[in-house]
This record gives C-alpha cells, sequence and structure tokens, in this order.
C-alpha cells in the first residue's frame, strides 16, 4: 500500500489564525502513519512576525516561492502558479489543500490543471466582506466561485463562513463541510502560574484590571472601538488598563488615538508575542474583547474560554458558535462602541459571574477546538474523497477511518 501524498499551500506563513491553523494540520498529519506533508508558502514579509522558524525547527518539509506574495501582481501571479503546476507535476500529490485567498485560487488551478485527485480548500476567513467597495466585492465573490469549481471541498471554520458562502453562490451547499480551527488546547487548561510573571514583564501590576485585545494593529481589528469604549470604562475602574498584543502598521495611530483620549497611560502595546506564549498572556487578563468587524472565527475566542478568561465579541462571522450571550460571554453588534462599552462594564462588575461563564465555555469547548481533533476530521475528508475517486492503487487506511 503506497502512502498518501499531500501538498498545502497558503499564501504566506505570518503570526496569524489561519497560519497557525495550518502549521498544526502539517504537523499533525506528519505524525500519522501512511501520511508524507509538504507546506508550500510565499515569503513571510511584514510586521507581524512568522511561523517560518517553528516549521523548521519541527522539521516541517516546507518549499518557499519568492513568487507567492500577498497582493494582486499579475506577473508574479502567472510565475506562481506556474510553479505550483511544475511542483504539483512533478511530485504527483494524491492531495492537495490549499488556504487563504490567493494560494486558493492559484493553488486551486494548478491543482486541476495537473489533475491532482483530490483538491481541498479551507476559508479561514472569506475574502469577500460588507466593508468593501462594490467593485472589489464583486471581484472577490467572483473568484471564489470559479475557484470553487476547481476543488472537490471546501471546509469552513466556522458555520458562518460556510452559510456566507452558500448566500453569496459560491458553491452548493453539499461542497462545504465545517472543520473547527484546532489549536494546542492543553497550554490553555494548565499554565496558571502564568498571571503574575507576564504581568510583571510587561509592566502591569498585581491590582491592575487588564482588558486585552489579541491581534494584528491592522484595518478592520477594531482596536479604534475598544480606546473608544474604554474612555468610560476607565472613569469606573481607574486601575483598568488595555493591553494590546500583537503588531502592525496601525500602531503609531493608535498611540495618537489613545493620546487623543487622555488614556494613553493606561494602554500597554505588548508587541509580537509568539503563540507559545499566548496562554500565559491571556493568563494575566481580567477580560479579553474582540472587536474585529471580519474574522471566521477568532482563535482567541475559545482560547480565552479555555483559560477561564471572560470575553466581549463583535457579532461577527462564527463568534456566535463560541459566545453565547449569557452562557459563554456577551455579544456586541458590529461598530456599536456604545455596546460594547456596556458589556464590558457589565462584565468588569460582577468578574466572579464573567469567570464562571469562561469556565461553561471551557466545559463545552475544550474537546472541539483540539488540533488532534481538527486533524482527525480532515483526514476522513481526504479518506472518504480519495475512496470517491477509486484512486488505482490501494491505500493505507486512516487511524480516524472507522474500525471494521
Amino acid at each position: 500500500m503506497s502512502e498518501i501524498r499531500v501538498i498545502h499551500v497558503i499564501t504566506r506563513l505570518i503570526l496569524g489564525g489561519a497560519q497557525e491553523n495550518t502549521l498544526l494540520t502539517v504537523e499533525g498529519f506528519d505524525k500519522l502513519p501512511g501520511y508524507r506533508t509538504t507546506l508550500v508558502t510565499g515569503p513571510a514579509e511584514g510586521p507581524e512576525g512568522d511561523l517560518v522558524r517553528r516549521a523548521r525547527r519541527n522539521n516541517v518539509d516546507l518549499i518557499i516561492l519568492p513568487e507567492l506574495c500577498r497582493e494582486i501582481s499579475p506577473w508574479q501571479d502567472w510565475r506562481a502558479y506556474r510553479r505550483l503546476r511544475k511542483l504539483f507535476r512533478e511530485e504527483r500529490p494524491d492531495v492537495v489543500h490549499t488556504h487563504s485567498s490567493k494560494a486558493g485560487v492559484l493553488g486551486r488551478l494548478a491543482a486541476h490543471r495537473e489533475r491532482v485527485p483530490v483538491v481541498v480548500h479551507t476559508i479561514h476567513g472569506l475574502p469577500f466582506h460588507r466593508y468593501q467597495s462594490r467593485m472589489a466585492h464583486a471581484f472577490y465573490v467572483q473568484a471564489e466561485r470559479r475557484a470553487a469549481n476547481w476543488c472537490d471541498r471546501i471546509l469552513c471554520v466556522a458555520d458562518a463562513m460556510a452559510e456566507q458562502s452558500i448566500a453569496a453562490g459560491v458553491a452548493p451547499p453539499e461542497k462545504f463541510a465545517t472543520v473547527y480551527s484546532g489549536m494546542e488546547v492543553e497550554p490553555f487548561l494548565s499554565d496558571l502560574s502564568a498571571r503574575l510573571r507576564v504581568r510583571t514583564e510587561f509592566g502591569l501590576k498585581d491590582d491592575d484590571i487588564v482588558i486585552g485585545k489579541i491581534a494584528r494593529l491592522f484595518e478592520l481589528k477594531g482596536h479604534e472601538d475598544v480606546l473608544r469604549a474604554s474612555v468610560q470604562v476607565i472613569r469606573e475602574f481607574p486601575k483598568a488598563r488595555l493591553f494590546f498584543l500583537h503588531d502592525g502598521v496601525l500602531r503609531e495611530s493608535l498611540q495618537e488615538l489613545a493620546r487623543n483620549l487622555g488614556i494613553a497611560e493606561r494602554v500597554v502595546f505588548g508587541g509580537i508575542v509568539e503563540p507559545e506564549r499566548i496562554p500565559g498572556t491571556i493568563e494575566a487578563m481580567d477580560l479579553l474583547v474582540h472587536a474585529s468587524l471580519r474574522e471566521g472565527l477568532a482563535r482567541v475566542l475559545p482560547q480565552a474560554l479555555l483559560s477561564g478568561c471572560p470575553v466581549v465579541s463583535y457579532d461577527v462571522d462564527g463568534a456566535s458558535e463560541v459566545v453565547v450571550p449569557g452562557e459563554t460571554g456577551w455579544l456586541v453588534s458590529p461598530k456599536d462602541v456604545t455596546g460594547l462599552r456596556n458589556a464590558m462594564l457589565e462584565a468588569l462588575r460582577d468578574l466572579p459571574s464573567a469567570r464562571r461563564m469562561a469556565l461553561e465555555g471551557r466545559r463545552r469547548f475544550a474537546d472541539q477546538f483540539r488540533a488532534e481533533t481538527m486533524v482527525c476530521e480532515i483526514e476522513k475528508v481526504y479518506q472518504e474523497l480519495l475512496d470517491r475517486k477509486q484512486t488505482a492503487e490501494p491505500r493505507l487506511p486512516g487511524p480516524c477511518a472507522p474500525q471494521t
């Protein structure tokens, strides 16, 4: 029986949810018998940090294509497409699994043209959204519709991604399946000693009320709304401190906004934090606020709940699949700064009750978001599609396949 050859393609391996998901998938399949995986990515450029060192440290078979860039560039995109076709022709993968919009279009087309038996795409976050111009929105919808014809299955990190895609006419319902984004769960359940250490490291006091946000300092991530909502929060809770983790192009403008609002001394910009340090930084928080305006299903929401940290989130995309109002946290309409402020105040006025809701989230979602669960679900999809294609050569049964 032959091994199953899988090639994953993602636009860039920066520090981000889609990238962590993809790398954990590849690392997980590297541990499964009968699989050989390769991860193809473009250069990890930008201020966000990258996961390339981790991939190499964990001996991931990594190929970096300089031509695979994030921005639309007809010449570079054509070269990347040709490179991918050549790679697929030489390696003859059984499965090509693409991630993110650019790699999703180029990778699916290249795999389709090279007659790869099974082509899968994961939607981590849709490239079209309500905050775009009509022209950009129409362009991305059309691109996703075309690319859907070149793959066998579209996986979504939340039901909301499938629902929005179906509503936009990307593909029929039977082409979609939800596989929640996996993570290394145990550190969030067990890292209970980091609170004081992390606070000391970032200049936070033990009695500060720490309101955290973990997201790139980038457009549509909602840091401006959190700053504005926090003015009244800080008035009522003078010991409240905002703790922004990550970096990005908006850092200087956000610092200026904090100064203009008169709360600059109450805001800590923690910079880039490697994924393995996220459990400890969440442990240092009393409340996590997620105010992004678009996000497939932000990993930080289940991560906070797993850590027992209360959450307030804008009700966007898949957030409601983990943040259940009155049960596991607070949901607020997008851009409702007043509602965001009120939810933060309600949580902080009764933190013991807020923590009980977070622990209920931990109880509900710990197994659902394990990386092992994600890998097993994806492996079942591969096996189903390979069996359906009736490939000529018999293959090793997957470890997640039903036992007979």
